[in-house]
């Protein structure tokens, strides 16, 4: 059942999220992922996957009368300290709670990556160009929370999630190590991990696997 967060701002800054929030991210992803699975091909790259993903999130939301958050698309990100027209990143999906609208730099980030087990190419690039984002202070410069979504294409899912926490903790310390949580009921895996940053404050991470091993045929519905 998801949680239906409060409309009311939950801290100051708007970076902050409720447990209450937190909770409705997680249930909108878990059950977005699972609703868009049958819509996925085999061999789809992680963009397309996605797109998909985001837009069955979409339904959840409706289906469930969330009116106190809305989902966007990829969000573009730059550097608003210089003129330099280029752009530093874009996350994979962004949300944003009542408390954080009118204000562009406060939404919360979910960044989407493949991973499997025994693909080392696949999982080191979990950390290396995902979590590294969240650490680099790329991404959710201030923000409370971060997201990560792995989608599972070959289990077992704790072969993944050992490969992964041992990268985070020879990469950012044993403090970074991921802790295990209460799976979502449409989850592989649920995790949590803190990371200490040079600049833009600590941020915590939510680690969501979710099955993504051979969903549909080529040449599934994008629809």
């Amino acid at each position: 059942m998801s949680l239906l967060a409060p409309d009311a701002p939950c801290g100051d800054p708007a970076f902050a999220l409720s447990a209450d929030q937190v909770a409705t991210v997680l249930d909108l992803v878990c059950q977005g992922a699972d609703g868009a699975r049958s819509d996925v091909s085999t061999g789809m790259l992680e963009v397309p996957t996605t797109v998909i993903v985001r837009k069955a999130m979409r339904r959840v939301k409706k289906s469930l009368g969330l009116t106190n958050l809305q989902i966007r698309g990829e969000h573009e990100i730059d550097d608003m300290a210089t003129t330099d027209p280029g752009i530093l990143g874009r996350i994979d999906v962004t949300l944003q709670f009542l408390h954080q609208f009118g204000n562009e730099d406060a939404f919360v980030a979910i960044e989407c990556k493949r991973v499997q087990a025994g693909n080392t190419s696949l999982n080191y690039k979990y950390v290396s160009e995902g979590v590294e984002r969240f650490a680099s202070s790329k991404y959710g410069v201030g923000h409370q929370w971060g997201f990560m979504l792995g989608y599972v294409l070959g289990v077992p899912v704790e072969t993944i999630t050992d490969y992964i926490d041992g990268r985070l903790k020879a990469v950012y310390g044993a403090d970074a190590a991921m802790v295990s949580e209460t799976p979502h009921p449409k989850s592989l895996a649920v995790h949590r991990s803190a990371l200490k940053r040079s600049t833009g404050g600590d941020i915590h991470l939510k680690h969501i696997f979710v099955d993504m091993i051979c969903a549909a045929p080529a040449g599934g519905s994008l629809s």
